[in-house]
């Protein structure tokens, strides 16, 4: 008997220590995760409690938070077997704000000030419903079955797609949701808010207030080699800078989203560890950077809030659009922008029309050419953050297609020569999700004869 307890108390000992060295650090990341994620569902969409644990909440690890909500004060909290308790705060115009103990939540804050387009016209231009049209040479059978072929069957969560709009011509052509979701749901786009982000710099660019072929304003790199650093090598993910985007376990991504208070400087303070414009890395840690810099452009913190909205969102009618902030003010651009399925649409449509929207160009014809143009060794899959199809990732897809692409399989998905959108929202993404069926189904109820 006392050979067996001493097994077991090594053993026991054994486990702790594992759980210690491996487990224990992750704590803060999944009830930041998980608080965060419960305060952003419920707050923005008015989803429930359950459905978020049961859907956004639904992952490997997450779903060991206890969370809780508290409407009258506007919080959600999250903790791992009463470890590691988080807490997320809910604030109009900013969205849910993951929290440390050192933030001041009677400090003053300033909101972004929006503005509604008020007209009588329909969808893409205005508020109004869009106008049902037939297309004469539209497989609408086949266009029907692919974007149903999408969503799971009843009791099924094997394709776990929530959304699918599909715009041709301006109109949409097709329109579906999951139960639970409708119209006027607002989806977390995830890495979706990375093309956002950069369409921000076509904008000032056309404007003439920013070069991006010039080396970014970056103090702390003015005396390195980083100084050759441009700002095309950071909207195109090919700074050369380290950079490890590895959401499975404690890594740079992961720190910046759930601890860091300024999401703006991660990446600064990487070395290099390629040549830039030869080493293309994915890094969401270098969109937030840029969102740092566009702020940089502004006199006053105002002024950078107001600029999101007043010169693309609003603009375009993407009123429920809203894109969440850190515990700095910064705009966390590289993963937590908000829209409905249609808003999204828009963005699209947006650069389907090469920046010109209803009359009035946003950004350069040029741009919607720079972001799809592939980025030097990233075998034709990227451009100035956004993916392309170049490198032939869906092969049954046209190859000019480019797209806004998000985790979980969120995308807004851009075909010039078919004039044509699609908009897919979900929590499965390729290889779990068939992208490449989707997207070639649509594509393919499309005639020769409508496509330019």
């Amino acid at each position: 008997m006392k050979k067996f307890f001493k097994i077991f108390s090594v053993l026991l000992l054994i486990v702790i220590v594992y759980l210690r060295i491996s487990i224990y650090p992750q704590l803060d990341l999944i009830s930041g995760f998980a608080s965060k994620s419960v305060a952003s569902g419920h707050f923005l969409d008015n989803r429930s409690l359950e459905t978020i644990q049961q859907g956004d909440n639904d992952i490997d690890k997450v779903d060991w938070a206890t969370n809780e909500i508290d409407d009258k004060s506007r919080f959600a909290t999250a903790d791992v077997y009463g470890l590691k308790k988080r807490k997320a705060i809910y604030r109009d115009g900013l969205g849910a704000l993951l929290i440390n103990d050192n933030f001041d939540v009677t400090k003053p804050y300033l909101v972004p000030k929006r503005t509604q387009i008020e007209n009588n016209l329909p969808f893409p231009y205005g508020n109004n419903e869009p106008i049902d049209t037939l297309f004469a040479d539209i497989d609408y059978q086949k266009l029907t079955a692919a974007v149903a072929n999408a969503f799971d069957q009843k009791g099924q969560k094997d394709k776990r797609t929530r959304s699918v709009v599909v715009v041709y011509k301006d109109k949409i052509i097709a329109e579906k949701y999951a139960d639970g979701f409708s119209k006027n749901s607002r989806i977390l786009g995830w890495s979706m808010t990375k093309s956002i982000t950069a369409t921000y710099f076509g904008i000032l660019q056309k404007q003439g207030k920013i070069d991006i072929m010039k080396p970014a304003p970056i103090a702390e790199w003015k005396s390195d080699e980083r100084k050759k650093i441009t700002l095309n090598n950071l909207l195109q993910m090919n700074s050369g800078l380290e950079w490890e985007e590895d959401y499975g376990k404690i890594s740079d991504v992961t720190k910046m989203l759930y601890i860091a208070e300024d999401m703006t400087t991660p990446q600064i303070d990487k070395p290099l560890v390629g040549k830039p414009n030869s080493t293309w890395n994915y890094s969401s840690g270098t969109t937030n950077l840029l969102s740092g810099i566009l702020r940089k452009q502004f006199k006053t913190h105002q002024e950078y809030l107001d600029f999101w909205y007043n010169s693309l969102f609003d603009k375009i009618g993407m009123h429920s659009a809203l894109v969440e902030v850190d515990m700095n003010g910064n705009f966390i651009g590289s993963s937590y922008g908000w829209a409905t399925t249609r808003d999204w649409a828009k963005f699209g449509l947006l650069y389907l029309h090469k920046g010109n929207w209803n009359g009035e160009q946003l950004f350069d014809e040029s741009w919607s050419k720079y972001v799809s143009t592939p980025t030097n060794t990233s075998n034709g899959s990227y451009g100035g953050q956004f993916w392309l199809n170049a490198g032939g990732k869906f092969p049954n897809a046209p190859k000019d297609m480019y797209y806004a692409s998000g985790y979980q399989g969120q995308m807004v998905a851009i075909f010039p020569s078919h004039d044509l959108v699609i908009v897919r929202m979900g929590l499965k993404e390729d290889p779990e999700f068939d992208f490449n069926e989707l997207l070639s189904g649509i594509v393919s109820s499309l005639t020769k004869k409508n496509t330019k």
